[in-house]
């Protein structure tokens, strides 16, 4: 098990105040230090503001001064937050601007609960256009949310809720589910899973009360999801087929995947996040292999997700997919998070000139080779292209 992030949550300000960002970087290079000391491998430290500025007078040099004063300051990655409707149109332009910029759009109104259909259209454009930028590695930057809480501290997600600064730890921890594996049931496995966890859970927070005691930042918890590494031995494809015996998408995937789920959330520590099994296709070795083989599918993740998922997740589409078709499949996970009444995001990844089936190569350490999923549905209005506002009801 790795951590994949120590993330520091702070307020945005314009102009961005440089001695601010100065300081917890600071606190961030004590924290890096801390977890190393401890035994654990700290992949990277990130910073989350708590939204785009709804007035900004240039968003990209606000986008390039935001990532520049970042990494001056030792974070490798800074999230913006959610970008209101009238800043969307303006994300993909400060994404081609900018390398380690990030940035989300609401698409389940925090006040209301409804599904946003305005907002879902216009993040659909979003991701359209971020297509274009180097061949469609842009959309890694860009993720739609439905019911994402503030305090998150995986990326695209993650953002401040307001107050005072504080930081969360997120994990990489498919490892621990492979590891499960020779189990004699799932019974045990499950057993064996939420023992780990709450192992390494305890290691985590004793290293993070010391910080919060010594700097005076607030530790928000542990989001102790099993997020994979492109590599066999860290893949949540190769645990869930671990489990079953069988490929990936067979009988009883949705089982193990509930199993594995379930495990994190009885186990003991400060939940913060997502808390669930990851499915990023891309970043995942056997998902990956599975997606390139056509054996897996934009359906079956979402249902996947409805009993312990994220949504959908670096998810290889088709170049030519529709701007409706993108967002139909937004309207879908906002419907499945506001009647499951859980956290989704979807980052959808159209990649130009590629159809359905074909092989997908990124040079990115985070991602494995895969194929392109098909997205069905074309630029034909019906009646979900038409609603501006979609009110449903969690299931009691």
């Amino acid at each position: 098990m790795k951590i994949r992030s120590i993330t520091v949550f702070t307020a945005a300000t314009d102009p961005l105040d440089s001695a601010w960002f100065a300081e917890l970087g600071s606190f961030s290079l004590a924290a890096r230090q801390a977890y190393t000391e401890a035994g654990f491998e700290v992949q990277t430290t990130r910073l989350a503001l708590d939204g785009v500025p709804v007035r900004l007078a240039d968003p990209v040099a606000f986008a390039v001064a935001a990532e520049t004063l970042a990494r001056d300051c030792g974070f490798e990655y800074v999230a913006l937050g959610p970008a209101g409707i009238e800043m969307l149109p303006r994300l993909p332009a400060m994404f081609a601007a900018t390398h380690a910029v990030f940035a989300t759009a609401h698409i389940v109104n925090p006040a209301s609960g409804a599904v946003d259909g305005a907002v879902a259209r216009m993040a659909a454009r979003v991701i359209h256009e971020a297509s274009r930028i180097e061949d469609g590695f842009g959309n890694l930057r860009f993720a739609a949310l439905a019911n994402v809480l503030p305090g998150t501290p995986f990326f695209p997600a993650a953002y401040h809720g307001g107050g005072a600064p504080a930081f969360a730890v997120a994990t990489e921890a498919a490892d621990l589910a492979v590891a499960v594996g020779q189990a004699a049931d799932l019974a045990e496995a499950h057993l064996r899973l939420r023992q780990a966890i709450e192992a390494e859970a305890a290691r985590i927070v004793q290293v993070a009360e010391r910080l919060a005691a010594a700097h005076g930042v607030r530790f928000g918890g542990i989001d102790f999801s099993l997020a994979p590494f492109p590599t066999p031995e860290c893949s949540i494809g190769a645990a869930l087929e671990g489990l079953t015996g069988q490929p990936l998408g067979a009988a009883g995937t949705l089982a193990a995947a509930a199993t594995l789920a379930d495990a994190i959330g009885q186990a003991r520590f400060p939940h913060i996040g997502f808390c669930g099994l990851m499915l990023p296709v891309l970043e995942d070795a056997v998902l990956a292999q599975r997606a390139a083989e056509g054996r897996l599918h934009v359906g079956e993740l979402l249902q996947w997700s409805a009993v312990c998922g994220t949504g959908l997740d670096t998810v290889p589409l088709p170049g030519d997919a529709s701007e409706e078709a993108l967002a139909r499949l937004l309207f879908d996970v906002a419907a499945l998070s506001v009647r499951l009444h859980k956290p989704l995001t979807a980052r959808l990844m159209p990649l130009p000139g590629k159809l359905a089936g074909d092989t997908v190569h990124f040079d990115f350490a985070f991602f494995a080779d895969g194929g392109v999923l098909p997205l069905l549905g074309d630029a034909r209005e019906g009646l979900l292209d038409r609603t501006l506002e979609l009110r449903l009801h969690a299931r009691a």
